[in-house]
This record gives C-alpha cells, sequence and structure tokens, in this order.
C-alpha cells in the first residue's frame, strides 16, 4: 500500500514496516526481540519458531527495498538481557545500512550495549517534517511516526463471522505503526470516520473504510 504524506511516499509492507521512498529508511515498531525466550524462561510456553520471525521478515523486506537505514520506533527489545542479543548482535554485524533506535518503555538494556553495537540511540527525532518516537504524540505540529500501541481491529463478515488483525492507524497529524514483532498482542482500535485504517493479513495491506 502506497501512501503520500507531506509530499514524501511511504510504502506499508504488510510485514508492518513503513518503507520512506525518498530517505531510503525502513521504519519498525514495538519489535520486542527477547520476548519468547522471556516468556519460557518463566514457564510459559510459546513456540520456539515465534523467535527467528525478525530475521525472517528482515530477510524478506531486504529482498523487496534498497534500505539505508532502520529507524527503530522503541520496544526494540522486550525486557532485560537474554540469549536473544547473541542472536540480534549477529545480525547486525553482518548489515551495512545506518540503525538508530527511538526508545521505548521497554527498552531497559542501557543504550551503550546498543552504541557498542553502533547503533544510535535517542529518545525521539525530528527529521524534514516529520516526529518519530515510540509513544502517540498529538500535540507536535510535524507529522508523528510511533508505535507503542500495537493497533488492530476487529473485522466482521456478512455471516457475523469476526477476524481480528494488525493495521497501521492513521489520523490526520499521526501514524501508528503495528508491532512487528511475531508475538505481541494487539489493542483494538475504534477509528473516526475521518481516520484511516489500513489492515495487514501478513501478506497484503489494505484499507478498510468507516462509514458511520
Amino acid at each position: 500500500m502506497n501512501v503520500q504524506i507531506n509530499n514524501n511516499h511511504f510504502i506499508l509492507h504488510p510485514s508492518g514496516a513503513v518503507y520512506w521512498e525518498e530517505k531510503q529508511t525502513l521504519l519498525l515498531a514495538d519489535v520486542h526481540l527477547g520476548k519468547v525466550a522471556h516468556f519460557r524462561k518463566n514457564g510459559i510456553a510459546v513456540p520456539r519458531k515465534a523467535e527467528g520471525s525478525f530475521y525472517q521478515k528482515m530477510e524478506v523486506i531486504g529482498s523487496r527495498f534498497s534500505i539505508e537505514r532502520i529507524l527503530f520506533l522503541g520496544d526494540l527489545f522486550h525486557s532485560f538481557q537474554n540469549n536473544e542479543w547473541y542472536l540480534f548482535e549477529a545480525w547486525v554485524k553482518q548489515q551495512t545500512f545506518e540503525m538508530v533506535l527511538i526508545t521505548g518503555n521497554h527498552d531497559v538494556i542501557p543504550a551503550w550495549k546498543f552504541e557498542a553495537l553502533g547503533l544510535t540511540v535517542e529518545k525521539q527525532r525530528e527529521e524534514a517534517t516529520f516526529f518519530f518516537c515510540h509513544f502517540p504524540n498529538p500535540k507536535t505540529k510535524r507529522f508523528v511516526f510511533c508505535g507503542h500501541l500495537h493497533p488492530g481491529v476487529r473485522l466482521t463478515g456478512v455471516g457475523k463471522q469476526q477476524l481480528k488483525l494488525p493495521c497501521f492507524y492513521q489520523s490526520f497529524n499521526q501514524l501508528i505503526l503495528p508491532a512487528f514483532g511475531a508475538f505481541t498482542g494487539l489493542h483494538l482500535v475504534k477509528p473516526k470516520v475521518e481516520e484511516r485504517i489500513y489492515v495487514t493479513t501478513g501478506k497484503e495491506v489494505m484499507e478498510v473504510k468507516k462509514t458511520s
């Protein structure tokens, strides 16, 4: 799905990522690396295959886009450092693009550890006519890209069947990205008529119109 914001062009990818064409920049929110290991350590049964979903998604995205930079919009890691850190460290060393972490409420690993890997760590970033942060921020005059909410919607079919899907949630001056992580849950949103919802099935992105 292609959208134009402030005369810039963005591609909403089925993975939950956003690609900023003019800057060859990938936006990712709420990856929550290490969450599977964290839950399993605490006795919660989570399929181990979910642990590698980030790297599988990035392989697909890397074959689709020319990436010069990634902006992680918070909650890159779910909690304190665990074995997932070493997988991420190995992956980072194989990449050539710039990486910036905009910190979120789950980012409790010290910034210097990310900086030692070559990432830039910031609380927020202003660039061009845009504002990049973790939490929704309607107060700035710039257009906001953020995460945190893990937005999703419930769709109801003609036979009353229901389906919950993650979505990109766009208001007048803000786009909230879906969680990029595979084991993150959804916060169901109730959009107003003037707001735009782009659901992702994991294979395609479609706009869903609210009529009332």
